[in-house]
C-alpha cells in the first residue's frame, strides 16, 4: 500500500525537477551574470538601460546609481540595475 502511494508522487517529483533544470537555474544564472555586470561598471562604459536609451558613464555615485551621458552635455541619474546591457568597455587603464 505505501509503495504504490510513493509511486503516486514520482511524477510530481519529475515535474518538479524538469522545471528546476528548465526554468528556476537558468533564471538564477542570469540574475548572478546581471549582478557581476553591475559591480564591474566603470566610468566609460557605454551602456543601454532597460528603456532602450543608450549613453556613457560619466560617473558611479553609489552601489544603486550612476550618471549616464545621453548626449553631450545632458546627463542623467539612472538606477544601475536598469543596465540591461554593456556595450562597449571603457579603455581606462
Amino acid at each position: 500500500m505505501s509503495a504504490s502511494g510513493f509511486a503516486q508522487f514520482i511524477p510530481l517529483i519529475l515535474i518538479f525537477v524538469i522545471f528546476y533544470f528548465l526554468l528556476i537555474r537558468p533564471q538564477q544564472k542570469r540574475v548572478a551574470e546581471h549582478k557581476l555586470m553591475i559591480t564591474k561598471l566603470t566610468r566609460g562604459d557605454t551602456v543601454v538601460t532597460a528603456g532602450g536609451i543608450v549613453g556613457k558613464i560619466t560617473r558611479i555615485i553609489d552601489d544603486e546609481k550612476a550618471d549616464l551621458e545621453i548626449a553631450e552635455n545632458i546627463n542623467v541619474k539612472i538606477i544601475k540595475s536598469t543596465i540591461s546591457q554593456v556595450l562597449s568597455k571603457s579603455e581606462t587603464k
